[in-house]
């Protein structure tokens, strides 16, 4: 009779360890429309209907540089993040990994209607803003200027790359600190709304518009440990982007109030029609341009080597939702 209790108590005890649930689930995500399907998730609710009793904690970021530090401090379990400072955290050991893409395109060069530049040419001697450095859009001006025969100016060339947060970059146009940004949506179309100049859109910065800018990345040891929260997480995810495919005013609404609510600042609706024409949401990912991103990585200095793509990315899972 003892033993028997005793081995009802075991099982018991391990069916309840087996059971546990993460308490909460740490998100990461921009004010930006390339992180579009975090943005909705979150001011819909959608993430929270998904995940039931874990709680959402969502946290604003401004670039990959304080994701991939919030990464390493173990102050995040995911985010959505470019893959450029992505594939840096992780061969640095940051225990993260790829689930799901979540943009595509979405950002636009743009030049002040005073400085002279009308194309990528004419940033030769420029100051060009960019998120962070290492930030897919500092990748991104660095391949479109060795396609027009110039070079970043740590890479011995004449234009000078500027980091400055892409909420802030309007005031730095208003203020002549740069000449130019390659930034993501929706502040490429707030600037030209002030004024500025469109040099090159989506489609023109990399392989026509298909290449992937934001991706959904989650710390290994937490999916690890807490599975069920992960698929609920990439459910969510999807979820959000079905929505903004549905209805694309709804998706407008949603976009403007996370982003005033991390902002203070709330883009037009004009606006954010032309920032969501210019991206595509989608989990699925150009691994081709993800390859590509890792070699120019390297070759700017940024990376000693380029990341195993077969133990970066792992889309198993969403494609298993996905159909």
């Amino acid at each position: 009779m003892k033993r028997a209790f005793l081995s009802l108590l075991t099982l018991s005890l391990v069916a309840g360890a087996g059971a546990q649930q993460a308490k909460e689930l740490r998100l990461g995500v921009f004010p930006n429309v390339t992180h579009a399907a975090g943005l909705v998730g979150v001011q819909r609710g959608i993430f929270q209907k998904e995940l039931g009793g874990v709680k959402l904690v969502v946290k604003e970021f401004a670039n990959g540089s304080q994701i991939n530090e919030a990464f390493a401090a173990g102050a995040i379990d995911a985010a959505y993040v470019g893959p450029g400072p992505a594939m840096n955290a992780f061969m640095r050991g940051v225990p993260i990994q790829v689930y799901a893409g979540a943009a595509n395109a979405g950002a636009v060069l743009v030049a002040r209607k005073d400085s002279g530049v009308r194309n990528v040419k004419g940033l030769a001697g420029k100051k060009v803003a960019v998120p962070t450095r290492g930030s897919t859009q500092d990748i991104s001006l660095r391949h479109l200027l060795h396609e027009n025969g110039l070079k970043a100016s740590d890479e011995g060339g004449t234009v000078t790359i500027v980091p400055i947060d892409p909420a802030n970059m309007p005031a730095a146009f208003a203020a002549k600190q740069v000449d130019a940004a390659l930034v993501q949506e929706p502040w490429g179309a707030v600037m030209e709304t002030q004024g500025a100049r469109l040099i090159a859109n989506e489609k023109a910065i990399w392989e026509g518009g298909n290449y992937t800018t934001t991706v959904l990345v989650v710390n290994t040891k937490y999916a690890a440990a807490n599975p069920d929260t992960l698929t609920d997480l990439l459910r969510g995810h999807l979820n959000a982007i079905k929505f903004i495919g549905s209805s694309n005013a709804g998706a407008q609404k949603a976009i403007a109030e996370q982003i005033n609510t991390f902002t203070g600042k709330r883009p037009g609706s004009a606006e954010l029609f032309k920032a969501l024409a210019r991206t595509r949401v989608t989990w699925d990912i150009n691994l081709k341009t993800l390859a590509e991103y890792a070699e120019l990585n390297k070759e700017a200095g940024f990376a000693r080597d380029v990341p195993d793509l077969s133990k970066f990315v792992n889309l198993n899972i969403i494609r298993g939702l996905a159909k």
